[in-house]
């Protein structure tokens, strides 16, 4: 079993989906990625998230990202799962759900943690860049269903510190202040941050956010 962290490149593979057969590159191009596993077809838990999935698709849109989910049970089972997902959650499922019946890309993205299930994946959450590369990494019990405002939020600070020598503060929100990274010297962030910034210690550095785009 391969295990991931953050940083590293994320495996691309082939996959059965249902929206046909696709390659995750291709599917990502040169945007943002969100992969994530769902324990099993017919769960309750993961009914309400693949229901928000397809509610948030605008949000994640506007991000420019794309989501795929995965589940270890086959086409047949997630189509008849879809129509009781677009009944119960009242919204139409809008992204691919891959059909890893052999497990095999659950195994290369360390999805199947022995000690919570041999069979069943735990709801990992892989946030993947244009770069291909891992971004973020939220594993949750199967028991405890995501936070898709929190999915929204932590992409958000993903994205713009990406391109802004910044970081994001403890429970920020997009539009909030943001940190200046220790790296810039005060000389610099008055060229980088036009709208000027508060020193609180000389570590400690306050600007209001930058753009996002």
């Amino acid at each position: 079993m391969s295990t991931i962290r953050l940083g590293d490149i994320a495996p691309n593979f082939k996959a059965q989906t249902t929206e046909g057969e696709i390659d995750f590159y291709e599917y990502l191009g040169d945007g943002w990625g969100i992969l994530f596993s769902h324990p099993a077809d017919y769960t309750p838990v993961c009914t309400t998230e693949l229901g928000t999935t397809a509610k948030y698709k605008s949000e994640f849109d506007k991000r420019n990202v794309k989501v795929m989910a995965l589940s270890v049970d086959g086409l047949e089972s997630h189509f008849g799962w879809i129509k009781d997902i677009n009944e119960t959650q009242n919204t139409e499922v809008n992204f691919p759900i891959i059909a890893d019946e052999n497990r095999e890309i659950s195994e290369l993205y360390d999805m199947i943690h022995p000690n919570a299930s041999a069979t069943a994946t735990v709801r990992s959450v892989y946030v993947i860049g244009p770069d291909k590369t891992i971004k973020l990494i939220i594993t949750y019990p199967a028991s405890t269903g995501r936070n898709f405002d929190e999915l929204l939020r932590v992409i958000d600070s993903l994205q713009l510190t990406a391109y802004h020598k910044v970081a994001t503060p403890a429970n920020w929100n997009r539009g909030e202040e943001v940190v200046i990274t220790p790296a810039v010297t005060n000389e610099d962030a008055e060229k980088l941050f036009p709208k000027g910034f508060k020193e609180l210690k000389p570590y400690l550095r306050m600007t209001p956010q930058p753009e996002l785009d």
